[in-house]
């Protein structure tokens, strides 16, 4: 998810309308009136927190992290209405966001999305962003295991989609990495810096993951 479905000009009218909120909000899953905490052996995956604002913006500002996805928002209070705003997509049923936190700390380095590209979450896209700190260290790869798990089994997704800049090969990797499947590659799909750029489609399906759980095994809902 290199575009972010996060667009800061249209929420900051959003987010002054009741009447707006009021139609967004819906009979909802226990998901959908907060999101779980998952644990893993190095990290915890929990709701954001506006107390996340100022970690995110470091983590996810350096150029090694933002090259390949839409331009963060700007500043402290930029990041604190991206997490508002993600509360209330999550409670509309449309999207849902954890913070990634090492474990031992409560500070935020990164994120996973997932949004709903249907009615009902069944095609769903993802995306993420981890501290370049944290690349390499394994980090990533559990995470991203408690999210899919959690995406599939509770969420209910059957198609999940991601889509990761052709230059991006950090990216690429990491998703074939996780069992995805290289579908095609977008041509000129994604704008960044002025410059359209290839992407390629990932998917991973409900099977796959069943499958693959045999290997990867259960993660911890509390």
């Amino acid at each position: 998810m290199e575009k972010m479905p996060y667009q800061p000009n249209v929420d900051m009218i959003m987010s002054i309308n009741p009447a707006t909120e009021a139609a967004a909000t819906r009979a909802a899953a226990d998901w959908r009136r907060g999101l779980p905490t998952l644990c893993g052996a190095q990290l915890t995956l929990r709701e954001l927190r506006p107390s996340d604002a100022p970690s995110l913006l470091a983590s996810m500002s350096s150029h090694e992290v933002a090259r390949f996805i839409s331009p963060p928002p700007a500043g402290v209070e930029g990041f604190e209405r991206f997490i508002a705003w993600a509360h209330r997509e999550r409670a509309g049923g449309r999207y849902l966001c954890f913070a990634v936190v090492p474990r031992g700390s409560d500070v935020a380095v990164g994120l996973f999305q997932v949004r709903s590209l249907d009615a009902d979450f069944a095609t769903s896209e993802w995306g993420f962003a981890l501290g370049s700190e944290y690349w390499g260290t394994g980090m990533f790869v559990e995470a991203a295991r408690l999210v899919l798990d959690f995406a599939f089994m509770v969420v209910g997704v059957h198609r999940l989609e991601a889509r990761a800049a052709v230059r991006n090969g950090r990216g690429n990797g990491a998703l074939r990495k996780l069992g995805a499947v290289h579908e095609c590659v977008l041509r000129r799909s994604f704008l960044r810096n002025g410059e359209y750029l290839d992407q390629t489609l990932w998917t991973i399906l409900a099977e796959d993951w069943m499958q693959a759980k045999a290997v990867w095994g259960p993660g911890v809902i509390h």
